[in-house]
């Protein structure tokens, strides 16, 4: 029964993770608000949500594997949250052509998938370096 259990904690742990993880990040951005755009359609938004999702999961996922107790698994999954919002902010320190939020409210598909590179890419490397 204790791997059930063990699975279900996990499993709301990653939930409370991913939600802060999204509050956060709707809070950080200026210009738009991600569950409005979304709702409005924009694509490019969307995909920039999902990025996040899938980085900050692939985070918890390499946390879990390689956690010894649940306590170490929050910590790193609240510390990939933090790299993966320097990440987007180097994203968009290191675009000086553009804005990535203006680009992203503009529903500007091909920001939308680099953002969700950077966001699945760099999460790849950070729970690389978990282990």
């Amino acid at each position: 029964m204790e791997p059930f259990i063990s699975t279900f904690i996990y499993f709301v742990i990653s939930i409370v993770i991913v939600l802060t993880g999204l509050f956060v990040f709707e809070t950080v951005t200026r210009k738009y608000k991600d569950l409005e755009e979304v709702k409005n359609g924009n694509i490019a938004v969307s995909l920039s949500i999902i990025g996040k999702i899938i980085g900050i999961c692939i985070i918890l996922a390499f946390a879990i594997y390689n956690s010894a107790v649940i306590w170490e698994t929050i910590i790193w999954g609240v510390f990939g949250v933090v790299l993966q919002m320097i990440a987007y902010f180097l994203f968009d320190l290191f675009t000086r052509n553009f804005s990535v939020e203006e680009q992203l409210s503009k529903n500007n598909i091909a920001v939308g998938l680099m953002s969700m590179g950077v966001s699945i890419g760099l999460a790849l490397v950070i729970g690389a370096s978990i282990t």
